[in-house]
């Protein structure tokens, strides 16, 4: 029995025996590559037995959990010496295509990150065969790349949006992108600003704030910059997201229970230096909404101070 197959198989004893029931997260690929130190392909496929066995599936933001229906028998003994073993037939609800292998592996890149993201991987969510799905996509790049384009297809904006000032404009793209990437906290470490992905429907999102820059005066240089400087902000903030998360699921603590545990070391860490010490002894509520939220407004007030010279007409047109 390969080692992917032992692990899967304790963990479907455990759910047999009710250790863990319907609707329990079962270990993360990066938990099971911690636990049992094994490879992440091997995580991989332990996640896919269980769910070629029907046992668990994918659930977006949450995880892989127990199936609810989840009434597992032991899987079907491996045919002897000689005797012909009949090959699996994958049945396709309603057929393999684009939009469903773009379902199956934004649900799992939102559940376990990409490292859990595979073709094989999206092929057992679907119980279908791996090669099948290079008929819809070229590869895994390729994947991700429609993955993205097809996630930027929920930012839009509406025509009362078009009256805003400047401001306001800038602020609602920022929030936008900001709630995209928290309902996908891959996508901020999928997505480059030194060699940016054509993605066609990410497009209308630079059109809206370029052009609500460029309507402020501002030369096509500046305008850019201020655009690029504002889209790397909120996507460097994002990117926090999914190491938190990819944190919490190699320690099992979260980010203030993983600080409670640490605060002896800080303290002693902090003993000559007054400043960080009172701070440390008052406490910090962080936040990372808060913190966004703050940068955000500031980097506003910076592009403000842009507009305005921008704004005033020139000497020459004034004499």
């Amino acid at each position: 029995m390969d080692r992917y197959e032992e692990i899967a198989d304790e963990l479907r004893q455990r759910i047999e025996r009710g250790e863990l029931r319907p609707g329990d997260r079962v270990p993360s690929t990066r938990e099971i590559t911690r636990r049992w130190n094994v490879a992440m392909a091997t995580a991989t496929k332990v996640l896919a037995e269980l769910r070629g066995q029907g046992l668990v599936r994918a659930v977006p933001g949450v995880g892989t959990v127990v199936a609810e229906a989840a009434a597992p028998a032991r899987p079907p003994a491996r045919p002897a010496a000689g005797e012909r073993q009949i090959p699996h037939r994958f049945a396709v609800e309603g057929g393999l295509t684009t939009d469903r292998i773009l379902a199956a592996a934004v649900a799992i890149a939102d559940a376990e990150g990409l490292e859990a993201l595979s073709m094989r991987r999206v092929a057992a969510e679907l119980d279908a065969a791996t090669m099948s799905l290079y008929r819809h996509v070229p590869d895994k790049d390729g994947l991700l790349h429609l993955m993205m384009d097809q996630v930027f297809a929920d930012v839009s904006f509406s025509a009362a949006d078009t009256a805003l000032p400047w401001r306001a404009r800038l602020e609602l793209a920022a929030h936008l992108l900001w709630d995209l990437f928290r309902a996908h906290p891959w996508l901020a470490s999928a997505l480059s600003v030194t060699r940016p992905q054509p993605l066609a429907n990410a497009l209308p999102f630079g059109e809206w704030m370029l052009s609500t820059l460029v309507a402020e005066g501002l030369d096509v240089a500046t305008v850019f910059t201020a655009y690029l400087t504002l889209f790397n902000y909120v996507r460097g903030t994002a990117l926090n997201l999914e190491m938190e998360a990819a944190a919490e699921a190699a320690t099992g603590q979260d980010a203030e229970a993983w600080m409670d545990q640490q605060e002896p070391q800080f303290m002693a860490l902090v003993t000559e230096h007054p400043t960080f010490l009172r701070l440390t002894r008052e406490g910090y509520d962080f936040d990372l909404d808060q913190l966004f939220e703050f940068g955000l407004h500031r980097l506003l007030d910076g592009i403000a101070m842009l507009i305005g010279p921008a704004a005033q007409p020139s000497s020459s047109a004034r004499s």
